[in-house]
């Protein structure tokens, strides 16, 4: 008996010191944008909107939040649409050698990661006038979130029912109404997993949009948060954690809202 409750004490103990671990960090970074003087530590702040005040004066913070969203969203798009199409037609068509084509670029997309291909991708966007421009960004990060989009994507291609899809085969209907109209609806949560990833993955993304873009007014938050520095390298806290807070809105809103939507109880489209 008091080996059982030691051990549930110290399993507590341990949950408790780990939920400590994380949610420390969210304090920091919920308090600290209100604390006229931040500091590392986590501590009642001394409240002030002046930071605030401090990042709207800044001439690219706002701008880059924009950028953020028209990067993060038109890959996102573009995962989801290609993904979606190609996750499809694996699912259904049986051909030869499928499976070990989906672990071969799974494989790949793990292996050669951004900084390895950098060169290359660099000389192709230069080639194809692509530097500098948020369309260059959005193909080069939609191409490396695709495979994995895909392999993730045709689990839930795979668990949905094919009665109504034969039905509409029956009546006439193409491949692409019958996924439209039919499979997309049913695999929506899928879709949404897809989206809120790619966009976080983007959002956070800096090595791509760092090495692409010239212009300060169309980096995103992810480069300009790096420009919060004094010339010695010394963080502005201040700065940093005011940005930090504004620019992780958008992802939480996006997350809370498909998670309020569509939940974490779905697999392959059907509610269990």
């Amino acid at each position: 008996m008091i080996r059982h409750t030691l051990g549930r004490l110290a399993a507590t103990l341990f949950i408790a010191v780990v939920l400590a671990f994380f949610t420390l960090p969210m304090l920091w970074l919920a308090s600290a944008p209100f604390d006229d003087t931040p500091a590392i530590t986590t501590s009642i702040p001394d409240f002030t909107l002046r930071n605030f005040a401090a990042i709207l004066d800044n001439p690219y913070a706002l701008g880059s939040i924009r950028n953020s969203l028209i990067q993060g969203g038109g890959a996102a798009a573009i995962v989801v649409l290609l993904a979606a199409l190609a996750a499809y037609a694996l699912s259904r068509v049986r051909v030869p050698g499928r499976d070990a084509l989906l672990y071969l670029l799974l494989l790949l997309s793990s292996v050669v990661t951004g900084t390895a291909a950098m060169v290359p991708i660099f000389e192709l966007a230069t080639r194809l006038d692509l530097i500098d421009t948020h369309l260059g960004v959005i193909l080069v990060v939609s191409g490396g979130l695709l495979p994995a989009a895909i392999f993730i994507l045709k689990d839930f291609m795979d668990e949905t029912p094919t009665t109504y899809e034969e039905s509409a085969r029956v009546f006439g209907a193409s491949p692409l109404q019958i996924l439209r109209h039919i499979v997309v609806p049913l695999v929506r949560p899928g879709l949404a997993t897809i989206a809120v990833w790619a966009l976080a993955s983007v959002w956070g993304g800096f090595l791509f949009q760092f090495i692409l873009l010239r212009d300060p007014e169309k980096a995103p938050g992810s480069v300009i948060l790096y420009t919060l520095y004094t010339e010695g390298g010394a963080p502005k806290l201040d700065l940093i954690s005011t940005f930090s807070l504004l620019y992780s809105l958008p992802v939480v809103a996006m997350y809370l809202f498909v998670s309020h939507r569509y939940g974490f109880r779905f697999h392959g489209g059907i509610k269990r």
